[in-house]
């Protein structure tokens, strides 16, 4: 199946289906969904490991500094990053960033939510494809970058269709070096890569200053009957808006 971002949805849909990939107002949603986000370990549907408030994005080197899901820090030699109280969408943007504006880029996973990821961040570049590679979304967003087209807000929702490594997380690092946040959403896939990509962008988060994880695996464990066939869920449904919110409160 080739990777194509522009495919209609309702095509999207088929092709998904095709080739391995790996009620209420919408209010009511965004607040539960928000409520969720807001408690992580005792119960939480959408597990977010935060980053450091309002923390520039550096490549990676290791070892560096890095706030993990318990608060903790190690020794950096990685070179300082600039940290502000503003909001990563109204701080001023790194060179080969545009200031305000978010850009997603994911597999066929974030085909299900991104029409309601797209109403919550107004103006939201999202560039999402069934059987997408993590190297195809990382050239992707190189080449926004090389245009001066890349928002200085990134999310990233890839490694459904195959295993990445902890060099393949320090290599997108590199292409969004110095974004005010991104935002990672990690993996819910009947493919034995599902647990060490997992564990790698878990990591990655841990050891990375300005980057937020966002755990679709453990709403996965915690309610698997809101996938429908095991991986996605269903376009533009009650679950792919909760997704899509949990997301947008970490931007």
């Amino acid at each position: 199946m080739e990777d194509n971002a522009t495919t209609p949805r309702h095509r999207k849909r088929q092709a998904r289906h095709a080739a391995p990939s790996g009620a209420g107002s919408r209010t009511v949603w965004i607040l539960a969904a928000v409520v969720l986000v807001a408690v992580s370990v005792t119960g939480a549907i959408w597990a977010v490991r935060p980053a450091p408030a309002r923390a520039s994005v550096s490549a990676p080197t290791h070892p560096q500094v890095a706030t993990d899901p318990r608060g903790a820090s190690t020794t950096s030699t990685l070179p300082p990053t600039t940290t502000t109280t503003e909001d990563p969408l109204r701080a001023p943007a790194a060179p080969g960033l545009v200031a305000g504006r978010v850009t997603a880029v994911g597999d066929s996973v974030m085909v299900d939510y991104e029409g309601p990821l797209q109403g919550d961040i107004p103006g939201a570049v999202v560039d999402a494809a069934v059987s997408r590679q993590w190297s195809t979304g990382e050239s992707i967003l190189g080449q926004l970058r090389a245009s001066g087209q890349l928002g200085a807000v990134v999310i990233v929702a890839l490694g459904s269709n195959g295993p990445i490594t902890a060099a393949d997380f320090d290599a997108m690092m590199a292409v969004v070096a110095g974004a005010n946040r991104v935002v990672f959403v990690n993996v819910h896939v009947d493919q034995p890569w599902q647990d060490p990509n997992d564990a790698v962008l878990a990591a990655g988060v841990a050891r990375t200053p300005g980057t937020v994880l966002v755990d679709l695996q453990a709403a996965a464990l915690a309610h698997p009957e809101w996938f429908s066939d095991g991986t996605h869920l269903p376009i533009g449904g009650p679950v792919a808006q909760l997704l899509a919110a949990a997301i947008a409160a970490d931007v």
